[in-house]
């Protein structure tokens, strides 16, 4: 038997190729080319290539060597003809064997055209088809294969795909183009029950569809990295690998847009893979490209966002990420503080109390306490300390960007109000520290089930402590103060207000801070009767606070000195309710001994007489920090006249004049 070309070249092809697929992928090729040399021989005419050439085995069914395991998924995936199949194993032999570029100047009948061409593969492969060539046909539609010259169909080089070569070679790997607008998301080691329903249920959607039901999903609620956790263990349910983009970076242009969703396609095929398209926040023309991205997608798709998408097109089944339970809540801080000393079922309920965090961030904050109790020695290290300080660092993610955060400072030191309304104080903090005890251990939850938010309202002038208290408790609870600002959350536009609210409230809910709605009145006023259409919204802004108020977990303070402007229906909803007097001159004696520092210069400073100002503890404040600079300015200690002139400064601010009998004796 005559050995041709393709025969010698076997071995050293095998040698280039993966070592499961070089022996089948070298006798595929080495098939195609023989067809190309008896189409060489047929057209020269000679006696030798009449009698001597063999006639080619077929393509499709090689002798002596089972199909390639690659090429046989390229065929089943993308639906190749067999003469589609050998264009891919003539291109594959162009980059694979040396002797493919004379073989095909041969069979082309010209020494310069020394590559594979549509004309070509027409001529001398089996089964050819016109249907092939076009834009359409999996060959050019999906990318395995390039053209050198688009205006020059049959006569120009055709080359393979080099991600598709690799995948016949057993090295698979994701497309250079899609690198940097892709990345890869790891399933995590465990997840709650509840998470891992929800990705069952995201399996289910992809598995189950059908020709009519694309395999596409909404995964909706809960935070990024959770929806990313969702639909990592369920990609790893279905055996394949997921990729996340953001819809941010998709194309404007729909012809980009389009050969991106293409090519993705292909990718997910060939990995195989799926993908999580991240839509963030509501906007017309990013959904407009999420919905033309996904139009045609044949492969398994989430389209994850914080909240519903409004789409014109048929709705995919969506998945809500769970809010964790108690329990769940629980098991994740036992897990992830599991073998660290001295936390107890007692501190790990503390936890669940205060804070509500996703298992991503119980997990950071857990790693957090180990390396910081490695650091300070695990048996001087308070660990109980250091899981609520990590659990408090966790919890502000989300809400720096939506008002202003204070690390208080102040204790109850700070602090001149009647034994009352202290003692009420101290009982907010009670009521707050021990929640853990009382909603979870004693079983208060399971009965009452709603309204287990502390809400609290602080009534009173300006200037008499109310912000300060809220500052004094949050320091006694290790939390942040964070103080709502009114003018990122108040918005004229329908619907806003309720937005930024629930942003806030969501974000709140995490734990880790004490919610301080200054001058709430402006929020949380009366509903009026409903006259025209922005009577109507105004009034539903006030009951979707009255409804998240109601549900809120945490610690939430009010405060306003228009008491009677709050809505009635409102007030039945707060648990306490704290009137902040104005001072008395003892109270305000009082104030003026603990607002002065000790290691302030000071001559001839009485507070007795600087109590008789009718001033509330924020102005008094002012008074001696006022006073203060202008002694220093002076070069002189602080004096009771530098006191008068910083007093008539603060009266003309308060549209006020000092009276006789409020300064007689002072200089």
């Amino acid at each position: 038997m005559t050995t041709t070309g393709a025969d010698r070249h076997t071995d050293g092809t095998a040698g280039r190729t993966g070592a499961a697929e070089g022996p089948a992928l070298a006798a595929a090729m080495r098939a195609v080319l023989a067809r190309l040399d008896a189409h060489a021989a047929r057209a020269r005419g000679t006696a030798d290539g009449a009698t001597d050439t063999p006639e080619p085995t077929s393509a499709s069914e090689p002798a002596g060597a089972s199909e390639p395991a690659a090429l046989d998924a390229l065929v089943r995936c993308f639906g190749l003809t067999p003469f589609e199949r050998e264009i891919v194993l003539l291109l594959a032999a162009a980059e694979l064997e040396p002797t493919t570029g004379s073989r095909c100047a041969a069979a082309s009948d010209d020494p310069e055209r020394t590559h594979p061409t549509f004309s070509l593969a027409l001529a001398a492969l089996g089964e050819p088809h016109w249907s092939a060539l076009t834009p359409v046909a999996p060959l050019r539609r999906w990318r395995l294969a390039e053209l050198d010259d688009e205006t020059r169909l049959t006569t120009t080089r055709i080359r393979l795909d080099e991600r598709v070569l690799h995948f016949l070679l057993g090295s698979p790997y994701l497309d250079a183009r899609l690198h940097g607008m892709l990345t890869r998301a790891t399933s995590p080691d465990g997840l709650p029950p509840s998470f891992e329903h929800a990705a069952d249920r995201v399996a289910a959607a992809w598995a189950g569809a059908g020709p009519g039901t694309p395999p596409r999903v909404e995964l909706t609620g809960g935070d990024r990295h959770s929806r990313h956790d969702i639909a990592a263990a369920a990609a790893r349910a279905c055996g394949l690998g997921l990729y996340a983009l953001n819809a941010e970076d998709l194309p404007t242009d729909h012809t980009e847009r389009d050969r991106l969703a293409r090519l993705w396609q292909r990718e997910a095929i060939l990995l195989p893979a799926a993908l999580l398209l991240e839509a963030g926040a509501p906007d017309r023309e990013q959904d407009a490209a999420v919905d033309a991205f996904t139009a045609s997608a044949a492969v398994p798709l989430a389209v994850s966002s914080p909240d519903p998408r409004r789409t014109e097109r048929t709705r995919a089944e969506r998945v809500t990420v769970p809010a964790l339970g108690e329990e769940e809540q629980l098991g994740l801080w036992a897990d992830a503080l599991a073998g660290v000393p001295r936390i107890g079922e007692r501190q790990l309920r503390g936890l669940v109390a205060q804070f509500a965090l996703p298992p991503h961030i119980v997990r950071s904050a857990a790693a957090a306490v180990r390396r910081q109790a490695g650091q300070d020695g695990t048996a001087g290290a308070d660990v109980s300390g250091l899981a609520w300080r990590a659990g408090l660092a966790e919890a502000r993610i989300g809400l720096d960007e939506l008002g202003r955060r204070i690390e208080p400072e102040a204790g109850w030191e700070d602090l001149v109000l009647p034994e009352r309304q202290s003692r009420v104080l101290r009982e907010i903090v009670a009521h707050v520290r021990q929640r853990g005890t009382v909603h979870q251990e004693w079983g208060f939850a399971r009965t009452l089930r709603r309204g287990l938010g502390v809400t609290a309202l602080f009534a009173g002038g300006s200037g008499t402590g109310k912000t300060l208290a809220a500052e004094v408790m949050a320091r006694e609870l290790e939390l942040d103060l964070f103080v709502v600002d009114l003018s990122q959350v108040v918005s004229k536009y329908i619907g806003e207000t309720e937005k930024n609210l629930r942003r806030v409230f969501d974000a709140a809910e995490r734990g880790g801070a004490l919610l301080l709605f200054d001058e709430a009145d402006a929020l949380f006023g009366k509903r009026s009767e409903v006259r025209d259409s922005h009577d109507r919204y105004a009034n539903l802004e006030v009951s979707y606070l009255l409804m998240r108020m109601e549900a809120y977990r945490g610690l939430a303070i009010l405060t306003t000195n228009m008491k009677k402007a709050l809505d009635t229906a409102f007030m039945r909803r707060i648990r306490f309710v704290v009137d902040f007097p104005f001072p008395g001159e003892a109270e305000r004696a009082e104030i003026w001994r603990r607002v002065l520092p000790g290691s302030a210069p000071v001559k001839d400073i009485d507070p007795e007489l600087l109590a008789r100002l009718t001033v509330a503890g924020g102005s008094i404040r002012n008074i001696a920090l006022s006073a203060a600079f202008l002694a220093a300015e002076e070069g002189d200690v602080l004096r009771m006249r530098h006191m008068l002139a910083a007093a008539r400064t603060e009266y003309l601010k308060l549209e006020r004049s000092l009276t006789p009998s409020e300064v007689r004796g002072w200089v």
